[in-house]
């Protein structure tokens, strides 16, 4: 996989978790703790994409 598709794919990733953290914030069953690994993985991923578009 070249860093091109690389960083497709995980902006791909980022926007679906930007999805699910959403969802999940306006769903009344969705404990704070769910919500906060979503963010964590978010979080994961967009330094992954800053560590990647810096070189």
């Amino acid at each position: 996989m070249n860093l091109t598709s690389h960083l497709q794919e995980l902006r791909r990733k980022h926007e679906t978790l930007s999805e699910q953290v959403e969802r999940a914030q306006r769903s009344p069953g969705v404990d704070a703790l769910t919500i906060s690994d979503l963010k964590k993985q978010k979080l994961k991923l967009k330094e992954e994409i800053y560590r990647l578009t810096q070189h």
